[in-house]
Formats: C-alpha cells, structure tokens, sequence
C-alpha cells in the first residue's frame, strides 16, 4: 500500500478525520482490493505527479487529494490496465473542486504521462464551469516564477497543450461546435447535478478513449436541485458499489456528505461533507456565516444543505398538503359517466413505473380517476415498502414483466376510458413528450394546433404555474380521489414543494421527490401535467335538492 493511499485510510479509520458512511465503506472496499487482487501503484510516476504542487497557488495537496491521485491516475493491476479508472468525487461547495480537475489535467498532458495525445475534456453544461479549471491551469502557466513550464506546455485563451505527449486541455459545453473533434484520454464532467437528462453526457463520452488511448473519467459536484437527474441515478450506483450490491467496473465513489439533517448543528462534524474544511480557515468562517443565517431562516437558505452539506433531503422542503388534507382527498368519486375530462401522464422511467389519470370539474370540485404500472423487472420494486401487490388486488396497479412498460398499455386504457368519458386532452412533461408522442397520435390525439383532441408538452415553468392551483385544491377540499386509493396517498406522500435559487427571485415553487429511489410520485406529477389543463375544462354544475315541508325547491 503506498504511504499516500495509507495516510488517508488511517485518518478515516482513527476518526481523525470525520467521514461519512460513504467514505468509511469507500477505504474498506479500497484495503480489500489491494488484499485480493494484487494492485501496483507505481510509487515513482506519483511522486512526479505529486510534485507538480510547486507550481500551483496552494501551499500543499491535501490528504484526501493525495489519495485520489494515487488511486485515479497511478494505481494498476498485474496487466498494466488501470484498476480505478473513473473516479466519482461529490464534496461539498468550497473543497477545491476546480482546482483538483485542474491538477489532474496537467498530469495527464504533462511530460510524464508517457501516453501520446492524451486530450482532457472538461464538459459542463455551462461555459463558465466547462472553462474554470481551464482557466486556473492557464494561470498557473502564466504565473511569473513558472518560466520553466513553458518549456513542457503551450497555451491559449482556450486550450493547454502538453508539447511532449501532444495532449490538450479544452473546457466543453453542449454546443456542437464546443464538441467537434473530441478524442479524449479523460473526460471531466464538472458538476453533473445540473444535467437534467443523459444526452449530453452520452454525447461527450463518445469521443472517450479513441485510437490506443487508455480512458479515464473524472466526475466532480456537488449536491443540487435537480432530481430523478444523472446525479441521483449515479449516486444509486455510487452507493450500490459501496454496499457491495453491484461491481465497480472501474469506478471510486469518493462521496462526501453529512450522515444526518441534525449533524449539521455539529461544526465538528461538518468536514464530513467538506474533507478540505480543517484547513481552511476563511471557509470555515464564511459556512459559520451561512449556517447562522440558515437557522434563522431555512426556507430562504437551502444552499447550505445541499451545496455545502450535500443532503437536499435535510432541506425544509414543504409536503404538497399536510396528512389531513390528503386523507381528506380520499373521498368517493360520484358517477362521472359521460362527462368532460383531460388526461395526464407521468412516468420517471418506462423501466420503472408509469401513470395515467383523468381529471373532471363537477361542482368545482376536481375528481382524479387514475390508473398505474409497474415493471417486475424493477430492481427496486422488490424493495419498496409501499404494499403494491395489495395495489394490484385492489385494481390501483398493473404490473408487467418486460424490458420496458410498452406506451400502448398507458394508450390502450386511455382508450378504454374513452367508452365513458369525453377526453378533451392531454397533458404530460415535455421530457416524456418523445416516448409518448407517436402511441397517443395512434389513438387520436394530435399536437397539430387546433386539433380537436390535442397533446400538450408541459414545461417545467408550466408545472411551477399551477402549484398555487393544486394547493388550493387541497387546502379546501375541492379534489377526491377515491376512497381507498392508496397509491394516491403514497404518491402523493412522496412529493414536495421546492424551491430553487432561481425560484426564489420570482416566489415559485415545483415539485420534486422526498425520496428519489424507493418511492415514486408519478401518480401526482400525472394529476400536475393534467392541472395544467384545467381551464379547458367546462365545469359541471349539479343540482342540489332540498325539501322543506312539501314544497320541493332546486338551488341553481
């Protein structure tokens, strides 16, 4: 075990460094491999890496760089094949995030990185964190007492050549010119947790490891505000690899975060989520700061649970309804036979679950008629704690065994419903509007604008809209579901309102997951993108009779 590696074991192992549960299974699972499979770390090439600190604006590599520096960059097996070769690194704000993807970039295009044309692509879904690493890099070369660099590196405004290996150092965004000519040796994905989907990720890494070059990747963020994004599907992963439930295929999940909501009241603690914190003191002041202001005031200060403590679950997110309210909504749906409605549809993955339901206007109050599915092949539908064969007795759930929830059993039973209601509309999110599109054009629906039955995408401002809609529903009593219908409940149980910086300038709120993994919400984001559509409801007015002595009168 090279002392490097070592060093850090111990400080997680001794306490003298807090960590997380993530951490301390991360360096149990690092000492069993080099126990079991034999690994080189090639003490030398470290050591020249190490050195290029020197040149850098910091005093010192701290421990826990050290350690995955060693591991990402100079660890092997027998083969010579690199045995960590993508390193997953989430750390709280302040860290040193753009300054490790700027360390490890200049190893790999400096001289003694003997693969040629070893290119580093720092992609983000913005320039400024696509070019911030590149930026610090070209400062270092460009700092006076560095003159012996430029012998090694050439530069500009946009790139770092290494003049021996030929490798380059270029920051990346989603525009198709910034991903022309990609041939990375290693791809940086710098703060993951504002991709929304994969697309882009899956674009970038198609350059990966062109010709003879030996791949790597490097991922670092912090927590964010997006949910169900590649950051929560790869903190899955993250963590199924740490429990031991799947294999590595080459990656370290190096997580840090706090354990628990009440942890953040411990200062002692909170280098947990930030490894780098015990040595820097300016830091250490300024979270003080922010942490006295989060106490006063959580729901204007999320920033500090999810940026510097990476736990959006401790954030005070606020339930959609309050308890009383949903059970209140657990009421009986009148017959609704011939009557006007619009349909919503959600689903996370068509691998997972899946939802549809119709929404009606009788009396101002909103009647949701909804109808599930899941798919056994679900990994996680084995362990959910949520009774969904109970739902499928109950007639709440489909459950089907396939690759995929096929879209024409969602179709079919708009279709069905069709013999006794009048489906104005649909309704669903625009990033599910892809897969749906052709089967709902199948049974007559249309984008076509003025098309009598039409298809709306749903934006997801256009979800924030009617959030005020949907809390005045339950706040009065004015929406039923049915009176047993418990995945409602669950789903409904599962969802809170949340509010990201950007929301906060303007007063909005969306929705999002309380628990991202083994309780879903799709039942409630399908009655969201059906709200959408309200207006185009006619509202239907019943009679209400009465009898005093033997007069008989009608109201209305």
């Amino acid at each position: 075990m090279n002392p490097h590696i070592q060093r850090w074991i111990d400080m997680v192992e001794s306490g003298e460094v807090p960590a997380c549960r993530e951490m301390k299974l991360l360096v149990k699972k690092v000492k069993t491999a080099f126990r079991r499979e034999k690994l080189v770390v090639d003490d030398a090439l470290l050591e020249k890496y190490l050195g290029y600190q020197k040149y850098f604006p910091f005093e010192r590599l701290f421990e826990w760089q050290e350690f995955c520096i060693a591991l990402h960059l100079c660890t092997f097996r027998q083969d010579g094949s690199i045995r960590w070769p993508n390193l997953f690194i989430m750390a709280g704000r302040g860290v040193g995030k753009d300054g490790f993807i700027a360390y490890e970039a200049f190893c790999m295009v400096g001289p003694h990185n003997k693969m040629k044309l070893y290119d580093v692509d720092i992609c983000a879904n913005a320039e400024e964190q696509a070019m911030r690493p590149l930026n610090d890099l070209i400062s270092v070369l460009e700092t006076a007492g560095n003159k012996k660099l430029r012998g090694f590196f050439k530069h500009t405004k946009q790139m770092v050549k290494g003049r021996e290996n030929g490798g380059e150092v270029r920051g990346r965004t989603n525009s198709p010119k910034s991903r022309d000519g990609m041939r990375s040796g290693m791809i940086v994905f710098n703060e993951i947790h504002q991709y929304t989907d994969k697309r882009n990720i899956e674009v970038f890494k198609s350059g990966l490891g062109k010709g003879e070059r030996v791949p790597r990747q490097l991922w670092v963020t912090t927590n964010g505000y997006v949910r169900d994004g590649p950051l929560d599907e790869m903190l899955v992963q993250m963590t199924e690899i740490l429990n031991g439930e799947r294999d590595d295929d080459g990656f370290l999940p190096f997580i840090c975060k706090l354990d628990k909501p009440e942890e953040a009241h411990k200062e002692t603690l909170w280098a947990k989520a930030n490894p780098s914190l015990p040595y820097m003191p300016v830091l250490m002041g300024a979270i003080r700061a922010q942490y006295k202001q989060w106490k006063d005031s959580p729901n204007t200060n999320l920033d500090l649970m999810t940026k510097r403590f990476n736990l959006p679950e401790g954030n005070p997110e606020v339930n959609v309804a309050t308890r009383e309210n949903i059970q209140r909504a657990c009421r009986t749906i009148p017959n609704l036979e011939g009557r006007e409605c619009v349909a919503g549809i959600d689903f996370a993955s068509i691998r997972d679950f899946a939802a549809a339901g119709l929404l009606f206007n009788v009396n101002d109050t909103r009647y949701w008629v909804l109808h599930s599915w899941a798919n056994l092949r679900s990994p996680n539908l084995v362990r959910m704690k949520y009774p969904w064969k109970k739902a499928v007795a109950d007639g709440l759930l489909t459950v089907i065994d396939d690759a995929e929830i096929p879209m024409h059993l969602l179709t079919d039973w708009l279709v069905q419903q069709t013999a006794h209601y009048n489906i104005k509309a649909v309704a669903l999110d625009r990033f599910r509007y892809a897969v749906a599109r052709r089967a709902l054009e199948e049974i007559g629906f249309s984008e076509a604008r003025g098309a009598s039955r039409p298809i709306k995408y749903v934006p997801p401002s256009g979800i924030g809209a009617i959030v005020p809609l949907i809390d005045s529903w339950f706040v009065t009593g004015r929406i039923a579901w049915g009176e047993d219908n418990h995945i409602m409940r669950w789903y409904t149980n599962n969802t809170a309102l949340y509010q990201s910086p950007a929301d906060k300038k303007r007063g909005a709120f969306t929705y999002a997951k309380i628990e991202p993994r083994l309780r879903k919400n799709d039942g409630f984001m399908a009655l969201a993108a059906a709200a959408t559509l309200d207006a185009e409801l006619t509202p239907y007015e019943t009679p209400h009779w009465s009898v005093l002595g033997s007069v008989i009168t009608i109201d209305n």
